[in-house]
């Protein structure tokens, strides 16, 4: 094999790592976002869904308790989330 060959070889290879970089960098930028969004919805549709408004209960009125149960759904959908998205 010629230097000229191996050469071409390599820059082709590097090439090929850098494209599949780019798409792996854009997939998950991609499903970041997608994730982010199916959480705001999803706090979205519990806000929508409770007979209270969560946001006064714990800004306004300090309701610890419900801070604690909002932030235990909160977790537990981010990881539905990331295991929907790691497939």
């Amino acid at each position: 094999m010629s230097m000229h060959s191996l050469l071409l070889v390599t820059a082709q290879a590097a090439e090929s790592s850098m494209n599949l970089l780019g798409v792996h960098l854009v997939a998950a930028i991609l499903f970041a976002v997608v994730g982010i969004l199916v959480l705001f919805a999803s706090l979205w549709i519990m806000e929508k869904l409770t007979p209270f408004s969560i946001v006064k209960e714990i800004e306004e009125d300090h309701n610890q308790a419900l801070a604690t149960i909002v932030g235990a759904i909160v977790l537990g959908i981010s990881v539905i989330i990331a295991a929907a998205i790691l497939g």
